[in-house]
């Protein structure tokens, strides 16, 4: 899959294109396929090393998309559901990791 991660801290200029494996979900998770990441403020301040990362690392704490993938003990979310989350670190990218306990189906439309 393709996502924006950082490998040192700075500007604008070090957001990187990069391919990463697909993640896979495990007991009690969520895989999304993003159609919208939250751009917000405070990822500038990861960037810039504000707020220490470990490096490499993705930015994005907030996206919607859809359910493709529904982890072992997780009740309430079907492959197909249309979803917004938080609480992760890692919505600059194509598919992330979701808990279902910050997501919240939503209208498709």
């Amino acid at each position: 899959m393709q996502a924006i991660q950082i490998e040192q801290e700075g500007g604008p200029d070090v957001l990187q294109l990069t391919t990463l494996p697909k993640p896979t979900a495990g007991p009690g998770e969520l895989i999304v396929r993003n159609h919208y990441s939250g751009v917000n403020f405070i990822d500038t301040y990861f960037r810039e090393g504000v707020y220490k990362l470990p490096l490499p690392h993705q930015l994005g704490a907030e996206a919607a998309g859809e359910v493709v993938e529904v982890g072992e003990g997780v009740e309430g979310f079907a492959v197909g559901d249309a979803v917004a989350y938080l609480g992760t670190q890692n919505t600059y990218a194509q598919y992330s990791v979701a808990a279902p306990n910050k997501t919240l189906k939503i209208d498709p439309a």
